[in-house]
């Protein structure tokens, strides 16, 4: 047996642990909708919008009770709304999502 090439599970194993949690995957499809109008205030009904459609994209194939969690995470790592940009919020989810793994 060869041990210089590790298995397909291992290579498997690596590549998910890489991967955002579905939380994380959340908050980034969330920015990226704000980026659409960068310039633009955030509103919550913008951010709700944003993270109803990140949340069918990246959740809707999932059991229920893994989008339920990924949920709750990522509403849990959202930042405060402030009267800013949605350029400079989705900067602040990014964050967020980098800090939620």
């Amino acid at each position: 047996m060869d041990l210089t090439q590790p298995p397909d599970i291992d290579v498997a194993l690596r590549v998910l642990l890489e991967q955002p949690s579905y939380g994380a995957q959340v908050l980034i499809v969330t920015a990226r909708m704000l980026e659409l109008d960068a310039t633009h205030p955030v509103t919550r009904l913008a951010c709700e919008r944003a993270l109803d459609i990140a949340a069918d994209t990246i959740l809707r194939t999932l059991p229920e009770v893994v989008a339920r969690d990924s949920m709750d995470r990522a509403y849990r790592a959202m930042p405060p709304l402030d009267a800013i940009t949605r350029g400079e919020y989705a900067l602040r989810l990014r964050a967020a999502a980098r800090d939620l793994g």
